[in-house]
């Protein structure tokens, strides 16, 4: 009576964190059963998942896939079938201008599932940055009829507070992000890099349910100080209900804030992997990488599966998505985990050395199985970014980019 059956791998509960070797059996694009053991002779396909791990499609909650119209976008069917994210949340490469083209050449296009966070400018990040430099385009009446109409693909709001994005502008960005969530009930993610502005000066507009990016960033605005302590924004982000999501990409994660958090018990809400043009390329290379970071810095793989779905998934409302259950989507991920010895870099090019490496086997969207497809070649703009990318690593200076 079933499609496919996947027999005899670990499951992961990522309700309640734990392993359990059981058979899941998809029909009609559900997950229709999950026992001890489901005979082969009742699927036509049956897969052998053994000492493999069967985990919800992974929700990526910080991605750029507005390809072909941004700076940043990359090609999220690309990647999908050789990482088992069958979830992608774009962070804020659509604007109001730009969100009609987003919807109906990304996200109606795609074999994945593709949200959006949309920018608080109109513009979106069809640049590198300097978004929010044109006070015109920084539009709040827009913003909120997009997402008014669009509340079905438009999960929250973004804005990026660096140096750079804001130009001298300020908090303008952050006040009218704050008026748009305020009018239309999603979430803010905020992201965060070199001052100014300052994190302790918007700090104060950040509310229950806002989403704090690249919050192990080792830059000047940082949640760890740099004897390796919690600063007090980090206490104040805690205290107000801000969720706290990694956002590795190329310019915004460091070792030395990450294995100082870990070292104090305290892990981002949501791993992502902020994967785009430049991105895909230098240290990020795909969400599993950046998984498997945590996993060498001693991380059970049930914790950080869980904050690569039904974590990112309740911050979403999407709640069916997320965690294996009869009824739910057959979005599944199929991995395997490789020893042996991998290099890991953040973004000052600070290098560990890693013995396990998460590796994705399958992935099924809908119980469909994904295919792998071929990426498009990359951009010149790309081309020429990430050899300056090249030259700064070599001066061992940080990496400012998204």
């Amino acid at each position: 009576p079933y499609d496919t059956i996947i027999q005899n791998g670990i499951v992961i509960d990522t309700l309640s964190k734990v392993e359990l070797r059981a058979d899941v059996a998809i029909k009609d694009g559900k997950v229709a059963a999950i026992e001890a053991s489901i005979p082969s002779d009742q699927a036509s396909e049956v897969v052998d998942a053994t000492n493999q791990y069967v985990c919800p499609g992974l929700i990526d909650m910080h991605t750029h896939v507005y390809w072909g119209a941004t700076y940043w976008g990359i090609e999220a069917d690309a990647l999908a079938a050789s990482t088992g994210v069958t979830t992608w949340v774009d962070a804020g490469s659509a604007g109001a201008y730009t969100f009609p083209g987003f919807r109906r050449y990304i996200v109606e296009q795609s074999q994945c599932r593709v949200f959006s966070l949309l920018h608080v400018s109109a513009l979106g990040l069809v640049a590198r940055t300097f978004e929010l430099t044109i006070d015109e385009f920084v539009d709040v009446e827009m913003a909120v009829k997009t997402i008014q109409s669009n509340t079905d693909i438009i999960k929250g709001i973004k804005v990026r507070l660096d140096r750079d994005a804001t130009n001298g502008t300020g908090l303008r960005g952050m006040e009218r992000a704050r008026q748009v969530s305020d009018q239309t009930g999603v979430p803010i993610m905020i992201h965060i890099g070199l001052s100014p502005p300052d994190l302790s000066e918007f700090v104060q507009y950040m509310k229950k349910g806002d989403i704090l990016t690249h919050c192990c960033t080792g830059l000047s605005n940082k949640l760890v100080s740099d004897d390796g302590d919690m600063l007090p924004v980090y206490h104040q982000l805690k205290e107000k209900g801000v969720v706290l999501d990694l956002g590795h990409g190329s310019g915004s994660f460091h070792f030395s804030s990450a294995e100082a958090m870990t070292k104090h018990d305290i892990l981002p809400d949501v791993l992502s992997s902020d994967l785009h043009q430049v991105s895909r390329f230098v240290n990020v290379y795909d969400l599993p990488t950046t998984l498997s970071k945590y996993l060498n810095m001693g991380i059970p793989l049930t914790e950080i599966i869980a904050r690569a779905t039904i974590a990112p998934a309740a911050v979403i409302k999407e709640t069916q998505l997320g965690h294996l259950k009869v009824g739910n989507p057959a979005d599944i991920a199929i991995f395997r985990i490789d020893e042996g010895e991998f290099l890991f870099k953040d973004a000052a090019n600070t290098e560990r050395i890693g013995k396990k490496m998460l590796v994705n086997t399958g992935t099924y969207v809908d119980g469909v199985k994904l295919k792998a497809a071929k990426e498009t070649a990359t951009h010149p703009w790309v081309v020429r970014d990430l050899s300056v990318v090249a030259a700064l690593n070599e001066k061992n200076e940080d990496v400012h980019m998204c």
